[in-house]
């Protein structure tokens, strides 16, 4: 788990045709806002986020799609994150990362969008350097056993 991360509850847990799909409450201590954006939406102690994820063993597929709950009248961020086999060699994993963001009713909407759209670009290289040589089966296992 990421440092901040300090807990993810499972609400809900199924599998249908195969793929085991989980939906998680997950809670961080922090979001990586810089100080002065809390005159513009308020701070909090904790900030919550929902995630779901698929993984499909079968086709060796991993989806984690996340949304989060806290200043969501303000700030949405709607990030997915896909791991599939390498289709020219299976011992490698391609990740593929998607994430809108949208600030609305604040001043410097645009400036703010940017600065998290860079934040999460600056995380998604720090984990795929940390991928590059695991497989997709070994993350999927971790995961699991994380959840």
């Amino acid at each position: 788990m990421v440092p901040s991360v300090i807990g993810a509850d499972v609400i809900d847990r199924e599998v249908i045709n195969g793929v085991l799909r989980t939906h998680r409450l997950v809670v961080s201590t922090q979001w990586g806002f810089p100080k002065w954006t809390q005159a513009l939406i308020g701070y909090a102690n904790l900030c919550y986020a929902s995630e779901r994820s698929e993984v499909d063993p079968v086709n060796k597929q991993m989806i984690l799609r996340t949304h989060n709950l806290t200043f969501g009248n303000y700030i949405a961020v709607d990030e997915a994150v896909k791991y599939t086999p390498h289709p020219d060699d299976p011992t490698k994993t391609l990740l593929t990362q998607e994430a809108v963001v949208t600030v609305r009713g604040v001043p410097l909407t645009n400036y703010m969008e940017d600065l998290l759209a860079s934040k999460i670009s600056f995380n998604a290289n720090k984990v795929r350097s940390l991928i590059v040589k695991k497989s997709l089966l070994h993350i999927c296992n971790t995961l699991n056993f994380l959840q």
